[in-house]
């Protein structure tokens, strides 16, 4: 079962904070809607009380970086299996959205706002038209599972369908004011692993092979990452989790989104922070100087920039970067591609990439 949270008061002696309720799902909804962030600080909000055509109304949907849709469903009380049902039952609705759909959920909820522009003012690239959509995830918000209710969601994501629960909890203060925290049933690193997998199409054992998105000019240099020997990734747990991928003697084949793939190598060490990272035995924050490297959160573990060592077989500068039509991308740092379009595209590269 989910772990629970316990709030004190700091004095002398410790009062333990009540545990409390709030009034209604519209107020949690409220919030959140205010804040987006109580949910997760790298997701865009584009839909509100979105009516799936069949009956149902789905209470919040957001969008990610990669583009992929995320269906937020909010129960205050306590979540009985059928919740779960219901939310399955929505995502085969949201699977069936195509962009103009999605855009025109984002005007409802944002009367004016354009859903292109607004997603590249948020995150820094312009949305991807063609993989917008390509997969989704489901996010039960919740103060509580029963035990049905989490082998379910437990036994959905051994199978890579990408399903989590944020537990909510509620404290009051005593003044007159109460707190809220939250816990993430499973890491939510884990689930962007499944919705990463789990894009339409046709898919086939995956090869063993990782591809990563390095993205030069967006506080890292593929020069310095050439020289050094080393991806990275930062700014927020969902550039910096799926990192964690990558273990000693993996292959990972490397593209900078905008100019194409420049390098395959081999992982020499799990990832590490910056903080951690050394390059020639000298901290790496002290050795790289032409991007910043969000070097600003080097103490924050959510923020912070983690690097992942590797021995490079083969590299290219960014202006001889392999860039042709029907080649694999994706916006996640680093994935497993169970697509055939990753296989023909790993053929191709060898073929350029002679010496790797």
């Amino acid at each position: 079962m989910p772990v629970r949270n316990a709030i004190w008061k700091v004095g002398e002696e410790p009062q333990p904070l009540a545990e409390g309720r709030l009034p209604s799902e519209r107020t949690l909804e409220e919030m959140i809607v205010a804040a987006p962030s109580i949910l997760s600080d790298e997701w865009m909000l584009i839909g509100r009380q979105e009516q799936t055509g069949t009956g149902g109304i789905i209470d919040l949907l957001a969008i990610a970086p990669d583009g992929t849709l995320v269906l937020i469903e909010l129960k205050r009380a306590r979540t009985p299996r059928e919740v779960v049902a219901q939310a399955l039952d929505y995502a085969c609705w949201v699977e069936t959205l195509k962009a103009e759909d999605i855009a025109a959920a984002y005007a409802r909820f944002r009367p004016g706002g354009n859903l292109s522009d607004d997603f590249e003012a948020r995150f820094g690239y312009p949305l991807d038209e063609d993989t917008l959509n390509d997969s989704h995830q489901i996010v039960v918000v919740a103060a509580s599972l029963d035990s049905s209710t989490e082998r379910i969601v437990q036994y959905l994501n051994a199978r890579d369908i990408p399903i989590n629960v944020l537990f909510f909890q509620v404290f009051d203060n005593g003044a007159g004011e109460q707190l809220l925290c939250r816990t993430w049933m499973i890491d939510p690193g884990e689930t962007q692993v499944n919705v990463a997998a789990a894009g339409r199409g046709d898919k086939e054992p995956w090869n063993g092979e990782f591809y990563a998105s390095f993205g030069h000019g967006q506080g890292r240099d593929w020069e310095e990452a050439r020289r050094h020997g080393f991806i990275s990734g930062g700014g927020g747990t969902w550039y910096s989790n799926t990192l964690s991928l990558l273990g000693t003697g993996d292959r990972v084949w490397v593209k900078a989104p905008g100019y194409g793939f420049v390098g395959v190598g081999e992982v020499t060490s799990p990832r590490q922070s910056i903080n951690d990272f050394q390059i020639d035995g000298r901290p790496a924050i002290e050795v790289l100087s032409d991007a910043h490297y969000h070097r600003e959160h080097a103490n924050d573990p959510d923020h912070c920039e983690y690097f992942v060592p590797v021995k490079w077989l083969q590299t290219v500068p960014l202006d001889q970067a392999i860039d042709e039509i029907g080649l694999f991308g994706n916006q996640n740092t680093v994935c497993k591609p169970r697509t055939p379009k990753w296989r023909t595209t790993v053929e191709r590269l060898r073929a350029v990439f002679p010496q790797q």
